[in-house]
C-alpha cells in the first residue's frame, strides 16, 4: 500500500491578528492541524519549523507579504 502526502492549503489573508505561540511576536502563519488544533508563529518561527508543520497540517493561513518557507512559488 502507498501513502500519498497531499500539501496543505494555503491562504493568504491581509493580516493576522494573534501572536506568536513560541514568542509572542506579531502572527505571520496560523497553521490547523490535521488532528485538530491551531497554531500560530511569527516569521522565523514558521519558517524554522516549516519541515514539521507542513506534513501535520490542513490549512495554512499566511499574512499577506509573508513568504512561507514551504510555499510553492507563482506559476
Amino acid at each position: 500500500m502507498m501513502t500519498t502526502m497531499l500539501s496543505p492549503e494555503i491562504v493568504t489573508v491581509p493580516s493576522l491578528v494573534d501572536r506568536c505561540d513560541s514568542c509572542i511576536a506579531a502572527g505571520k502563519a496560523e497553521i490547523v492541524l490535521t488532528t485538530g488544533g491551531t497554531l500560530v508563529f511569527c516569521g522565523h518561527h514558521a519558517n524554522k519549523n516549516a519541515g514539521k508543520l507542513n506534513p501535520v497540517a490542513a490549512r495554512i493561513t499566511v499574512g499577506d507579504g509573508f513568504e512561507w518557507a514551504m510555499q510553492s512559488p507563482p506559476a
